[in-house]
């Protein structure tokens, strides 16, 4: 027996209430997405086809999608991409999912006079460097990653991009000795330990190793600050991502290490969510 034809907006509309049964976040958003990418389209263009019949041929696999991401799996996993700055990034579960935020921290190291040379530490997916490099083509640029996934994944971001002057380098923050750099960037790990198992279903999909910051959350920041300081160029910045309630400790670290014109950014809600530093002429 034949399935019963329905309107995309009837379709749209069922997602959307299972979606927001299971407790998914925007459930019609998401569900949007989800029949735009089993369709092909463009999300907006759905708002001219409301009264298109969809057979099994379309609601099987949406029906599919819709479960999982039912189950906390992450729309980006789903869709395989997610936008930043504008671009689009390959997005699995090899790397953290970046976030709209960060995109305020690759805004801000745009307004620093022109730097030659760029390390992103734990790139991740490559999100920060790779758009850097895009917007700094005269710049050489580094990325590192503790993890072999990630790096893959960022390595894939790049050739996807067209981007072929990033060196990246497996490492425990800092890349091999030899070059200094103007500008050094990084979104280390930044969630205490302990508070891991209380993060939001979708959260726990991104690699442990990406969220852990440690028992005091700063661990890695604590870490990098001296060996970030010992390569950074005259007058280079360092710029951090860090978590909530966490400036006031990060920026006395940096004063320790003898940083000049330490700062808090504020992200989108008004909350403390970077820091940046210069070495200074005697750092």
């Amino acid at each position: 027996m034949a399935t019963a034809m329905m309107s995309l907006l009837e379709v749209l509309k069922g997602a959307a209430e299972f979606l927001g049964k299971q407790g998914v976040e925007s459930p019609r958003l998401n569900a949007e997405h989800l029949l735009a990418h089993v369709m092909g389209l463009k999300r907006m263009d759905l708002y001219l086809q409301f009264d298109r019949p969809l057979g099994e041929k379309e609601r099987g696999p949406l029906r599919d999608l819709v479960r999982q991401r039912g189950t906390g799996i992450p729309l980006q996993h789903l869709l395989g991409n997610v936008e930043f700055c504008g671009r689009s990034f390959k997005s699995d579960a090899r790397a953290l999912i970046p976030r709209p935020e960060t995109e305020l921290l690759v805004e801000r190291a745009l307004t620093y006079p022109k730097p030659n040379s760029i390390l992103d530490v734990a790139t991740g997916s490559g999100v920060i460097a790779l758009s850097l490099a895009l917007d700094c083509p005269e710049a050489s640029v580094t990325a590192t990653d503790i993890s072999v996934d990630a790096l893959s994944l960022a390595k894939e971001n790049a050739v996807a991009l067209g981007i072929d002057r990033v060196s990246f380098h497996v490492a425990d923050l800092m890349p091999p000795e030899g070059q200094n750099f103007d500008l050094i960037t990084a979104n280390l790990p930044y969630i205490p330990s302990d508070e891991i198992a209380g993060l939001s279903r979708e959260v726990r999909h991104d690699p442990i190793l990406a969220l852990d910051g440690g028992p005091g959350g700063i661990d890695l920041i604590v870490r990098l600050a001296p060996v970030a300081l010992e390569r950074l160029s005259p007058n280079g910045h360092l710029l951090l991502e860090i978590g909530i309630d966490q400036s006031e400790a990060v920026m006395a670290c940096l004063a320790g290490h003898n940083y000049r014109d330490i700062r808090a950014l504020p992200d989108y809600q008004g909350i403390p969510r970077f820091i940046e530093a210069a070495k200074g002429t005697n750092g």
